[in-house]
C-alpha cells in the first residue's frame, strides 16, 4: 500500500521537485579522509548539439567510493570536495568550509522534454543538449515520454554521511513510478521491475537505452549500472566548465 501511495503522488503531479517518491539509499558504512582534487587537462574535444562530448568522471561515481555497502572514506571526501568546490556547500559544516556559497541559491528552473526541474545553474546547459540528442536520434521504438522530473532537493536521501547530489543540484530522477530503484529501502524492492529476472538494469528501466545514451554522452552517469540499480537516476559528472568550452 505504501507503494501504490508513493505512485500515486507521481501520477498526481507531473512535476514537484523534491516531493517526488524518494529513493532512498542504504547506508554506505565508511568514514572521510581529506585528499587533493586532480584537475582533468584541457582539450579541443568534440562537441554535438552545442555541448561538449564528456564522460562522467571516473572518481565522482558513487560505484568508485561504494563497494559492497562499505564506503571508502578518502574516495568519497575526494568526490565531496570536487562537488562542493565547483557547485556550492549543501548546508553542513563540512561542505561549508570548502565553499561558502550555497550550491541551492544557484538553482535555474529550466524546461526538458516539457517539464520543468530545477538544476544548478552550470549543469542547465547539458539537459538542453540532451534534449536535442534525444529529439533527435530517440525516435520510433525508442520514443519515451516523461510524467514526472526531481531535480533539487532539501533533504539527504542516503543514511549516514554520504551525501546525495540531488542537494547539489546535479542529478535528475525521471518517473521514479516506471523507472525504480530497486537496491533502495523499502518500499523500491517490492516495485514489479525489481521483483523480474532480468540479465540487464536496462531490463528494470521503462525508460529506453538510447535516453540513457545520451545522458551518458554529455557527462552524466546513470545509477542504473551502480549496485542500487537505481534506474530512474542521472547525475552530472562530468566538468561543470568545460561544457560548453
Amino acid at each position: 500500500m505504501l507503494f501504490a501511495a508513493a505512485l500515486g503522488l507521481v501520477c498526481a503531479a507531473p512535476f514537484v521537485t523534491g516531493e517526488l517518491p524518494i529513493a532512498e539509499a542504504k547506508e554506505a558504512k565508511g568514514k572521510a579522509k581529506p585528499k587533493a582534487e586532480k584537475k582533468a587537462p584541457a582539450g579541443k574535444g568534440v562537441f554535438e548539439h552545442g555541448c561538449r562530448v564528456q564522460s562522467p568522471q571516473k572518481f565522482l561515481e558513487r560505484r568508485t567510493f561504494v563497494s559492497k555497502g562499505v564506503l571508502d572514506g578518502g574516495k568519497h571526501t575526494k568526490a565531496v570536495q570536487y562537488l562542493a568546490t565547483h557547485y556550492g556547500n549543501v548546508g553542513d559544516d563540512v561542505t561549508r568550509k570548502l565553499n561558502p556559497k550555497g550550491a541551492l541559491p544557484q538553482a535555474v528552473t529550466v524546461q526538458f522534454m516539457g517539464l520543468p526541474v530545477s538544476v544548478h545553474t552550470k549543469v542547465a546547459p547539458a539537459l538542453a543538449c540532451i534534449e536535442k540528442k534525444i529529439k533527435k536520434s530517440c525516435t520510433g521504438a525508442s520514443k519515451y515520454t516523461p510524467r514526472a522530473l526531481g531535480g533539487f532537493r532539501g533533504a539527504n536521501t542516503y543514511r549516514g554521511i554520504e551525501i546525495s547530489n540531488h542537494l547539489f543540484g546535479i542529478a535528475l530522477d525521471i518517473d521514479p513510478d516506471r523507472n525504480p530503484c530497486c537496491g533502495c529501502v523499502d518500499p523500491w524492492p517490492s516495485h514489479p521491475k525489481c521483483k523480474q529476472k532480468s540479465r540487464s538494469p536496462y531490463d528494470r528501466a521503462a525508460m529506453p537505452k538510447c535516453w540513457i545514451k545520451a545522458f551518458e554522452r554529455f557527462g552524466f552517469d546513470w545509477l542504473g549500472h551502480d549496485p542500487l540499480e537505481d534506474t530512474m537516476h542521472f547525475e552530472f559528472l562530468g566538468d561543470p566548465d568545460r561544457i560548453k568550452k
